[in-house]
């Protein structure tokens, strides 16, 4: 599925199951949300913190996989209810990088195995 495809994908299930888009507020905040659910489950899966129970452990990359895709369906939403093509914004933000960043990481000693 490509990016567009996407787009079209969610604003079709909007217009048919969703009833309605939310507010662009409102989509902001859960977006906001879903992205705490990521950063919850990255902290225990490479960061230090521990899972509960073994239980929460072993659905945790699946888990991490649906956080994802919320992140990214609400995303879609709010590019469709803004008027944002994200295919088009992404080409465009990777020329960007490619000229900001040219050399930028490659001297960056940091970044050096």
């Amino acid at each position: 599925m490509t990016i567009t495809q996407a787009q079209q994908a969610v604003d079709e299930w909007i217009r048919t199951i969703g009833v309605r888009y939310f507010s662009e507020l409102t989509n902001t905040a859960i977006l906001m949300e879903e992205v705490g659910e990521v950063a919850r489950l990255m902290a225990r899966l490479y960061g230090d913190q521990s899972f509960k129970t073994a239980e929460q452990a072993a659905t945790a990359q699946q888990d991490l996989a649906d956080e994802m895709a919320d992140v990214l369906f609400v995303l879609l939403c709010l590019a469709n209810q803004t008027g944002v093509d994200l295919s088009t914004a992404l080409q465009k933000n990777l020329e960007k990088k490619t000229r900001r960043d040219a050399l930028r990481h490659a001297q960056n000693p940091k970044l050096q195995d």
